[in-house]
């Protein structure tokens, strides 16, 4: 497998990981019962749980975006050192953005973001022949 299908599994699995925590953080919140049911009145969630349902948003948008071409690249054989690298950008920025996401911190987290953007740009011209 190549390095950019390998880092599509893994932000794949970051995703796993980011909803698992979302969970977590809606039963710890409001408790299992709640969270079970129809979650029609369910309180503003805490801080916390709120900035877990964003960056799983969030990090939803990036790879709806950033998958199919990871995949477009695979099927068209575009294999290159700018493939792997903004693969692997992709998802070490990611990893980056969600920890800051999830411990609040400002103003960092959108550079974090920025770079996967950056890595999703590289992709796309890498897939359309300009890099």
């Amino acid at each position: 497998m190549t390095i950019e299908l390998t880092m599509l599994a893994y932000s794949t699995a970051l995703l796993l990981v980011l909803v698992l925590i979302q969970a977590t953080a809606g039963v710890m919140s409001n408790g299992l019962g709640p969270m079970a049911g129809s979650r029609d009145d369910l309180p503003a969630p805490k801080p916390f749980a709120a900035r877990a349902r964003r960056v799983v948003d969030n990090h939803r948008e990036g790879l709806t975006i950033f998958a199919p071409l990871v995949l477009i690249a695979a099927v068209a054989q575009v294999h290159t050192e700018v493939t792997a690298l903004a693969a692997q950008i992709f998802f070490a920025a990611r990893v980056a953005h969600a920890g800051l996401y999830l411990l609040g911190v400002p103003l960092v987290r959108p550079a974090a973001w920025a770079v996967g953007l950056a890595a999703t740009l590289m992709m796309l011209g890498a897939v359309l022949g300009f890099g």
